[in-house]
């Protein structure tokens, strides 16, 4: 059996480039062991340091799984490259919601992983909802798995937004504010906390709504991701939606944003971490 993988390695990380190294050793080892030919990858910035051929990370969405190494930022970005290919997530991070497997237990669980695709030619994994902004004039921006934003000129005084979002065709809230945040389960940890919303456990299905300094504002409401949630701005020359706060479009209002889920999830495998315990952590940062 041909078995594919690629790790990217958190850049300019000395510690995560050695585990790159030390997995790759031990992938090649199982691979013996089990009667597999593995070949390994590696993303393009980890090429000089880690002994293996390197590949932009976007060119990994063909292997049968995917190894981040690093914090929650390094598996987002991995996540927009990969798609749904599976990934593992090595936690080098402080929290590590999204990154459940210690760099002690890296090489016992991709052997694990490499025995699972032997024996039955899949891996079995979480689905993590992600988020689509759509617009007129067909346009579309990149998924997000954490949340997506809509927002005024810039954030602060002056530089707010007339936003109206609307819940099935409803008007929840309409207030001049610095945008509007909608989250997912995964993202509620994030940005969607710092704006005051809520936490949301991971496994449950639901979406999180969050005004951001809103003049007349209304409590985060958590609706079924199915909900049609939709964001309007006016009042202002120019606004943007942006997409796990790296990718993003600008409006010209008045103009109005369609949220709604991404047709392909994102796909983690092996242990999942214990959220109650990584809260914990969050507390202590």
């Amino acid at each position: 059996m041909d078995v594919a993988v690629g790790i990217v390695a958190q850049r300019g990380d000395e510690r995560a480039q050695d585990l790159a190294a030390a997995l790759i050793e031990t992938l090649e080892r199982a691979g013996d062991r089990e009667g597999a030919t593995v070949s390994v990858v590696v993303d393009d910035a980890s090429g000089n340091a880690v002994d293996a051929p390197a590949v932009p990370v976007a060119s990994m969405a063909d292997r049968d799984f995917v190894v981040s190494i690093g914090g929650d930022g390094t598996l987002l970005f991995v996540a927009r490259e990969v798609g749904s290919t599976p990934i593992l997530g090595v936690n080098l991070g402080e929290v590590g919601f999204l990154n459940a497997v210690a760099p002690d237990d890296a090489c016992d669980v991709v052997v694990d992983l490499l025995e699972e695709l032997c024996d039955t030619g899949s891996l079995e994994g979480r689905a993590l909802s992600r988020l689509e902004a759509t617009g007129e004039g067909e346009w579309a921006l990149e998924p997000a798995l954490n949340e997506l934003v809509v927002h005024g000129p810039r954030r602060g005084h002056g530089g707010g937004v007339t936003v109206e979002t609307r819940i099935d065709g409803d008007c929840y809230a309409a207030s001049h504010a610095d945008g509007v945040l909608v989250a997912t389960p995964t993202g509620s940890t994030a940005y969607n906390l710092s704006e005051g919303g809520p936490l949301v456990h991971p496994e449950t299905d639901a979406l999180v709504v969050t005004q951001m300094a809103a003049t007349e504002s209304m409590p985060p409401l958590v609706v079924d991701p199915d909900t049609e949630l939709t964001i309007s701005v006016s009042g202002a020359d120019t606004a943007y939606v942006i997409s796990d706060g790296r990718n993003r479009r600008r409006l010209e209002p008045p103009a109005t944003v369609t949220v709604s889920l991404a047709p392909d999830p994102v796909q983690l495998v092996g242990p999942t971490g214990n959220f109650v315990t990584s809260l914990e952590k969050l507390e202590s940062t």
